[in-house]
């Protein structure tokens, strides 16, 4: 098989669409005083009442020592907080606090009519084939 073009290689073509899709998104958390890797803190914690951290970590695909300084500042807003295990003082979750349930309020909306406006760019069924796809190419296995 021969190589793709580079500009509708794989990587290139998901590079593009990052930024055509993430500018809409950065300026609602900017209005919010929220980064994008804040953002999807809160996007996991507002979906689990109480996560673990590591599972936080998974979840959002930020690496633990990343995670560490991130959680800090939301704690520090008062948008999130942390619990120790009293069994296990090495097993830490995070919740949302009541303030960050009411920041989800403010911003959710915004959220979701962005992604209405990026639906709207594409039929239903593209739309479909392409998260599909996507979930297909994230759950592959690496092969060394």
């Amino acid at each position: 098989m021969a190589t793709q073009e580079f500009s509708r290689s794989l990587p290139m073509m998901l590079y593009r669409a990052l930024d055509r899709v993430m500018p809409r998104f950065r300026k609602i958390f900017n209005e919010f005083g929220l980064t994008e890797q804040q953002w999807r803190v809160l996007r996991v914690l507002w979906e689990h009442q109480d996560i673990a951290f590591n599972q936080l970590a998974s979840a959002t695909l930020i690496p633990a020592p990343s995670l560490v300084g991130i959680v800090d500042r939301l704690s520090e807003n008062g948008l999130v907080v942390r619990r120790r295990s009293e069994s296990d003082r090495r097993n830490v979750s995070i919740s949302a606090t009541q303030k960050g349930h009411e920041l989800e309020a403010k911003v959710r909306p915004r959220v979701e009519a962005a992604y209405a406006e990026l639906r709207g760019a594409i039929d239903e069924k593209k739309w479909t084939e392409l998260i599909d796809g996507l979930e297909q190419l994230a759950s592959m296995e690496e092969k060394n």
